[in-house]
Protein backbone atom coordinates (compact mmCIF):
# COMPACT_ATOMS: atom_id res chain seq x y z
CA UNK A 1 0.00 0.00 0.00
CA UNK A 2 1.75 3.12 -1.23
CA UNK A 3 0.58 6.68 -0.34
CA UNK A 4 -1.66 6.90 -3.41
CA UNK A 5 -3.40 3.63 -2.54
CA UNK A 6 -3.87 4.71 1.06
CA UNK A 7 -5.28 8.05 -0.14
CA UNK A 8 -7.77 6.12 -2.27
CA UNK A 9 -8.83 3.92 0.65
CA UNK A 10 -9.25 6.98 2.88
CA UNK A 11 -11.35 8.65 0.18
CA UNK A 12 -13.74 5.68 0.16
CA UNK A 13 -13.60 5.37 3.95
CA UNK A 14 -15.74 2.26 4.24
CA UNK A 15 -15.39 -1.47 3.70
CA UNK A 16 -17.56 -4.56 3.82
CA UNK A 17 -16.40 -7.67 5.67
CA UNK A 18 -16.92 -11.13 4.27
CA UNK A 19 -16.86 -13.88 6.91
CA UNK A 20 -14.89 -11.54 9.21
CA UNK A 21 -15.86 -9.48 12.25
CA UNK A 22 -14.59 -6.05 13.36
CA UNK A 23 -11.93 -5.99 16.06
CA UNK A 24 -13.11 -4.17 19.17
CA UNK A 25 -16.22 -2.12 19.98
CA UNK A 26 -17.67 0.70 17.85
CA UNK A 27 -16.05 4.14 18.01
CA UNK A 28 -17.33 6.50 20.70
CA UNK A 29 -15.53 9.62 19.48
CA UNK A 30 -16.24 12.32 16.95
CA UNK A 31 -18.07 12.21 13.63
CA UNK A 32 -17.92 8.41 13.25
CA UNK A 33 -19.19 7.63 16.78
CA UNK A 34 -21.25 4.46 16.93
CA UNK A 35 -19.67 2.90 13.84
CA UNK A 36 -17.51 -0.24 13.78
CA UNK A 37 -14.16 -0.24 11.99
CA UNK A 38 -11.10 -2.28 11.05
CA UNK A 39 -7.41 -1.42 10.80
CA UNK A 40 -5.65 -2.78 7.73
CA UNK A 41 -1.85 -2.88 7.54
CA UNK A 42 0.09 -3.13 4.27
CA UNK A 43 3.59 -2.12 3.23
CA UNK A 44 4.36 -0.48 6.57
CA UNK A 45 1.23 1.71 6.44
CA UNK A 46 -2.09 1.39 8.28
CA UNK A 47 -5.57 2.55 7.26
CA UNK A 48 -8.75 2.55 9.32
CA UNK A 49 -11.98 1.83 7.44
CA UNK A 50 -15.53 2.05 8.76
CA UNK A 51 -17.54 -1.15 8.39
CA UNK A 52 -20.52 -0.08 6.27
CA UNK A 53 -21.98 -0.63 2.80
CA UNK A 54 -19.08 -0.02 0.44
CA UNK A 55 -17.60 -0.79 -2.98
CA UNK A 56 -14.64 -2.27 -1.06
CA UNK A 57 -14.54 -5.71 0.52
CA UNK A 58 -11.99 -7.39 2.79
CA UNK A 59 -11.44 -11.11 2.32
CA UNK A 60 -9.04 -13.61 3.78
CA UNK A 61 -6.69 -15.20 1.25
CA UNK A 62 -4.38 -17.74 2.81
CA UNK A 63 -2.33 -16.03 5.50
CA UNK A 64 -3.21 -12.57 4.18
CA UNK A 65 -6.18 -10.27 3.93
CA UNK A 66 -6.98 -8.53 0.69
CA UNK A 67 -9.08 -5.47 -0.10
CA UNK A 68 -11.05 -5.94 -3.32
CA UNK A 69 -13.07 -3.57 -5.46
CA UNK A 70 -15.04 -5.53 -8.01
CA UNK A 71 -12.50 -7.98 -9.45
CA UNK A 72 -9.51 -5.74 -8.67
CA UNK A 73 -7.22 -6.33 -5.70
CA UNK A 74 -6.57 -2.89 -4.22
CA UNK A 75 -4.16 -3.94 -1.46
CA UNK A 76 -2.73 -6.98 0.29
CA UNK A 77 -1.92 -7.04 3.98
CA UNK A 78 -3.25 -7.98 7.37
CA UNK A 79 -5.93 -6.82 9.78
CA UNK A 80 -4.44 -5.26 12.91
CA UNK A 81 -6.18 -5.67 16.25
CA UNK A 82 -6.57 -2.32 18.02
CA UNK A 83 -5.80 -2.06 21.71
CA UNK A 84 -8.41 0.52 22.73
CA UNK A 85 -9.78 2.35 19.67
CA UNK A 86 -6.44 2.14 17.82
CA UNK A 87 -3.27 0.00 17.79
CA UNK A 88 -0.77 0.38 20.66
CA UNK A 89 -2.79 3.06 22.47
CA UNK A 90 -5.49 3.23 25.11
CA UNK A 91 -7.45 5.93 23.27
CA UNK A 92 -10.50 6.51 25.46
CA UNK A 93 -13.53 8.78 25.12
CA UNK A 94 -14.49 9.84 28.64
CA UNK A 95 -17.72 11.80 28.06
CA UNK A 96 -19.72 10.33 25.18
CA UNK A 97 -22.14 13.26 25.16
CA UNK A 98 -21.77 16.94 24.31
CA UNK A 99 -23.65 20.18 25.02
CA UNK A 100 -22.44 21.57 21.68
CA UNK A 101 -24.09 20.58 18.42
CA UNK A 102 -21.40 20.58 15.75
CA UNK A 103 -23.32 19.68 12.62
CA UNK A 104 -20.91 16.97 11.40
CA UNK A 105 -20.59 15.13 14.72
CA UNK A 106 -22.74 12.20 15.84
CA UNK A 107 -21.92 12.51 19.55
CA UNK A 108 -24.68 15.07 20.35
CA UNK A 109 -27.18 12.79 18.64
CA UNK A 110 -26.08 9.65 20.47
CA UNK A 111 -25.63 11.25 23.93
CA UNK A 112 -23.77 8.30 25.41
CA UNK A 113 -22.60 7.79 29.00
CA UNK A 114 -19.66 9.29 30.86
CA UNK A 115 -16.98 6.93 32.12
CA UNK A 116 -15.89 7.23 35.75
CA UNK A 117 -12.26 7.65 36.68
CA UNK A 118 -12.31 4.12 38.07
CA UNK A 119 -13.67 2.77 34.79
CA UNK A 120 -10.95 4.52 32.76
CA UNK A 121 -8.20 3.28 35.08
CA UNK A 122 -9.49 -0.28 34.75
CA UNK A 123 -9.60 -0.01 30.94
CA UNK A 124 -5.99 1.19 30.86
CA UNK A 125 -4.93 -1.50 33.34
CA UNK A 126 -6.33 -4.21 31.08
CA UNK A 127 -4.66 -2.64 28.05
CA UNK A 128 -1.33 -2.53 29.89
CA UNK A 129 -1.62 -6.23 30.73
CA UNK A 130 -1.38 -7.06 27.01
CA UNK A 131 2.17 -5.70 26.88
CA UNK A 132 1.20 -3.61 23.82
CA UNK A 133 0.42 -0.29 25.53
CA UNK A 134 2.66 2.52 24.27
CA UNK A 135 0.54 5.57 25.01
CA UNK A 136 -2.65 6.80 26.66
CA UNK A 137 -4.87 9.25 24.79
CA UNK A 138 -7.96 10.80 26.36
CA UNK A 139 -10.66 12.62 24.45
CA UNK A 140 -14.05 13.83 25.58
CA UNK A 141 -17.23 15.55 24.67
CA UNK A 142 -18.48 18.37 26.88
CA UNK A 143 -21.02 16.97 29.31
CA UNK A 144 -21.49 20.07 31.51
CA UNK A 145 -19.02 22.78 30.49
CA UNK A 146 -15.50 22.97 29.01
CA UNK A 147 -14.11 23.95 32.42
CA UNK A 148 -15.79 21.00 34.14
CA UNK A 149 -14.53 18.63 31.44
CA UNK A 150 -10.94 19.87 31.63
CA UNK A 151 -11.01 19.36 35.41
CA UNK A 152 -12.41 15.85 35.04
CA UNK A 153 -9.87 14.84 32.41
CA UNK A 154 -7.00 16.35 34.39
CA UNK A 155 -8.00 14.33 37.44
CA UNK A 156 -8.09 11.14 35.39
CA UNK A 157 -4.78 11.91 33.66
CA UNK A 158 -3.07 12.48 37.01
CA UNK A 159 -4.24 9.05 38.17
CA UNK A 160 -2.95 7.42 34.95
CA UNK A 161 0.63 8.68 35.33
CA UNK A 162 1.44 5.52 37.29
CA UNK A 163 1.31 3.51 34.04
CA UNK A 164 4.51 5.24 32.89
CA UNK A 165 3.54 5.90 29.26
CA UNK A 166 3.01 9.22 27.45
CA UNK A 167 -0.41 10.83 27.93
CA UNK A 168 -2.12 12.99 25.29
CA UNK A 169 -5.41 14.85 25.75
CA UNK A 170 -7.94 16.21 23.27
CA UNK A 171 -10.64 18.44 24.76
CA UNK A 172 -12.41 21.74 24.24
CA UNK A 173 -9.89 24.32 25.51
CA UNK A 174 -10.45 26.78 28.34
CA UNK A 175 -8.53 29.80 29.56
CA UNK A 176 -6.40 27.64 31.87
CA UNK A 177 -6.57 24.25 30.15
CA UNK A 178 -2.92 24.23 29.04
CA UNK A 179 -1.64 24.83 32.56
CA UNK A 180 -4.10 22.40 34.12
CA UNK A 181 -3.45 19.57 31.67
CA UNK A 182 0.32 20.02 31.77
CA UNK A 183 0.29 19.88 35.58
CA UNK A 184 -1.85 16.74 35.40
CA UNK A 185 0.82 14.90 33.38
CA UNK A 186 -0.17 15.39 29.75
CA UNK A 187 2.75 15.75 27.32
CA UNK A 188 0.62 16.56 24.24
CA UNK A 189 -2.71 18.28 23.56
CA UNK A 190 -5.16 18.55 20.69
CA UNK A 191 -7.73 21.33 20.41
CA UNK A 192 -9.84 20.89 17.29
CA UNK A 193 -10.55 23.80 14.98
CA UNK A 194 -12.49 21.34 12.78
CA UNK A 195 -12.39 23.72 9.78
CA UNK A 196 -9.97 26.43 8.70
CA UNK A 197 -12.75 28.51 7.15
CA UNK A 198 -14.11 30.91 9.83
CA UNK A 199 -17.45 31.29 8.03
CA UNK A 200 -17.97 27.54 7.85
CA UNK A 201 -16.89 27.22 11.49
CA UNK A 202 -19.56 29.69 12.56
CA UNK A 203 -22.20 27.73 10.65
CA UNK A 204 -21.24 24.20 11.74
CA UNK A 205 -19.89 24.77 15.29
CA UNK A 206 -22.46 27.02 16.99
CA UNK A 207 -21.48 28.17 20.46
CA UNK A 208 -17.74 27.65 19.96
CA UNK A 209 -15.08 30.29 19.28
CA UNK A 210 -12.77 29.93 16.26
CA UNK A 211 -10.37 32.59 17.53
CA UNK A 212 -10.54 31.23 21.06
CA UNK A 213 -9.38 27.79 19.92
CA UNK A 214 -6.60 29.31 17.81
CA UNK A 215 -5.43 31.34 20.80
CA UNK A 216 -5.41 28.23 23.00
CA UNK A 217 -3.37 26.37 20.38
CA UNK A 218 -0.80 29.18 20.16
CA UNK A 219 -0.48 29.24 23.94
CA UNK A 220 -0.19 25.44 24.05
CA UNK A 221 2.97 25.50 21.94
CA UNK A 222 4.62 27.62 24.61
CA UNK A 223 3.50 25.22 27.34
CA UNK A 224 3.98 21.80 25.73
CA UNK A 225 6.62 22.59 23.11
CA UNK A 226 6.95 21.95 19.41
CA UNK A 227 5.73 18.64 17.93
CA UNK A 228 3.33 18.37 20.88
CA UNK A 229 0.28 20.44 19.85
CA UNK A 230 -2.33 19.35 17.28
CA UNK A 231 -5.67 20.27 15.77
CA UNK A 232 -8.10 18.27 13.65
CA UNK A 233 -9.03 19.87 10.32
CA UNK A 234 -11.96 18.22 8.58
CA UNK A 235 -11.73 18.12 4.79
CA UNK A 236 -15.05 18.03 2.97
CA UNK A 237 -17.28 20.63 4.65
CA UNK A 238 -17.35 22.89 1.59
CA UNK A 239 -14.05 24.68 2.24
CA UNK A 240 -11.67 25.63 -0.59
CA UNK A 241 -8.16 24.27 -0.98
CA UNK A 242 -6.90 27.86 -0.82
CA UNK A 243 -8.30 28.27 2.71
CA UNK A 244 -6.85 24.92 3.83
CA UNK A 245 -3.39 25.64 2.40
CA UNK A 246 -3.27 29.10 3.96
CA UNK A 247 -4.47 27.66 7.27
CA UNK A 248 -1.86 24.91 7.22
CA UNK A 249 0.85 27.51 6.66
CA UNK A 250 -0.43 29.71 9.49
CA UNK A 251 -0.78 26.87 11.98
CA UNK A 252 2.60 25.31 11.28
CA UNK A 253 4.26 28.71 11.59
CA UNK A 254 2.69 28.84 15.07
CA UNK A 255 4.16 25.40 15.81
CA UNK A 256 0.77 23.67 15.63
CA UNK A 257 0.49 20.41 13.67
CA UNK A 258 -2.79 19.97 11.75
CA UNK A 259 -4.40 16.55 11.37
CA UNK A 260 -6.14 16.52 7.96
CA UNK A 261 -9.22 14.37 8.48
CA UNK A 262 -11.53 13.33 5.63
CA UNK A 263 -15.12 14.11 6.61
CA UNK A 264 -17.27 11.15 7.61
CA UNK A 265 -20.91 11.72 6.61
CA UNK A 266 -22.53 9.95 9.56
CA UNK A 267 -26.07 8.64 8.85
CA UNK A 268 -27.37 10.62 11.84
CA UNK A 269 -26.09 13.87 10.32
CA UNK A 270 -26.95 13.56 6.64
CA UNK A 271 -29.95 15.88 6.99
CA UNK A 272 -28.00 18.54 8.88
CA UNK A 273 -25.09 19.32 6.59
CA UNK A 274 -23.78 18.67 3.10
CA UNK A 275 -20.56 16.68 3.47
CA UNK A 276 -18.44 15.35 0.63
CA UNK A 277 -15.66 12.84 1.09
CA UNK A 278 -12.48 14.28 -0.52
CA UNK A 279 -11.00 12.65 -3.61
CA UNK A 280 -7.74 10.65 -3.39
CA UNK A 281 -6.00 13.37 -5.37
CA UNK A 282 -7.12 16.06 -2.93
CA UNK A 283 -6.11 14.00 0.10
CA UNK A 284 -2.65 13.39 -1.34
CA UNK A 285 -2.19 16.98 -2.50
CA UNK A 286 -3.10 18.46 0.89
CA UNK A 287 -0.96 15.93 2.77
CA UNK A 288 2.05 16.75 0.58
CA UNK A 289 1.56 20.46 1.29
CA UNK A 290 1.34 19.68 5.01
CA UNK A 291 4.62 17.76 4.80
CA UNK A 292 6.33 20.75 3.15
CA UNK A 293 4.89 23.13 5.75
CA UNK A 294 6.08 20.94 8.61
CA UNK A 295 9.53 20.71 7.06
CA UNK A 296 9.67 24.47 6.55
CA UNK A 297 8.88 25.09 10.21
CA UNK A 298 11.08 22.40 11.76
CA UNK A 299 8.21 20.10 12.74
CA UNK A 300 8.15 16.30 12.37
CA UNK A 301 5.18 13.98 11.96
CA UNK A 302 7.16 11.03 13.31
CA UNK A 303 7.90 12.63 16.71
CA UNK A 304 4.46 12.84 18.39
CA UNK A 305 3.80 9.99 20.80
CA UNK A 306 0.04 10.08 21.38
CA UNK A 307 -3.26 10.43 19.55
CA UNK A 308 -3.54 10.61 15.75
CA UNK A 309 -0.02 11.24 14.43
CA UNK A 310 1.46 7.94 15.68
CA UNK A 311 -1.72 5.99 14.89
CA UNK A 312 -1.91 7.06 11.19
CA UNK A 313 -5.08 5.04 10.60
CA UNK A 314 -7.43 7.80 9.44
CA UNK A 315 -5.00 10.14 7.71
CA UNK A 316 -1.93 10.45 5.49
CA UNK A 317 0.69 11.43 8.06
CA UNK A 318 3.82 13.31 6.94
CA UNK A 319 7.15 11.62 7.80
CA UNK A 320 5.26 8.36 8.48
CA UNK A 321 3.17 7.76 5.34
CA UNK A 322 4.95 10.18 3.02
Amino acid sequence: MDPATKAYLISVGTVELRDLTPHGPPSTAGPSAGEGSVFFSSGGRIVRLTVAPSPLRILREGDEHIIIEGDRIVARGHLVEPLLHCPAQAYITVSESCIYDCRFCAVPKLMGPTKSKEKVIEMVRRAAMTGRLKAISLTSGVEVSPEHEVGRIADIAHALKTFGVPIGISVCPTERSNEILRNAGAIEVKYNLETLDPDIFQAVCPGLSFEGIKSALADAVGVFGRNRVFTNVIVGLGESDRVILQGIDELTEMGVMPVLRAVYPHPLRLADLEMRRPSPERILRLAEHLRMALDRNGLRGDLPQTMCYPCTGCDLIPHRDL
